[in-house]
């Protein structure tokens, strides 16, 4: 396939999203030349999955309950 430059600024994305899909290579001329943009893998790669934070047991240590009690005003120095 054959674009200007122009189409692939405006098309830029869907004309990626093509690319990728059909492996078909796209030729984008300019004055200066021509400049082809074809995919290194033609087939789609699966997303690794998210990693999970693991749980940690020892994040409060004690009562929690004692925290929503406890007087932070001596603890707490804010500055300006």
């Amino acid at each position: 396939m054959k674009i200007t430059a122009t189409r692939l600024r405006s098309e830029l994305y869907q004309i990626l999203d093509r690319v990728l899909e059909t492996g078909e290579s796209v030729e984008v001329t300019r004055a200066e030349g021509t400049v082809v943009i074809k995919p290194l893998v033609s087939e789609k790669r699966a997303r690794p999955a998210k990693r999970r934070p693991r749980p940690n047991p020892d994040l409060v240590v004690g009562d929690p309950d004692e925290l929503v009690h406890f007087d932070w005003v001596s603890h707490w120095k804010p500055t300006l």
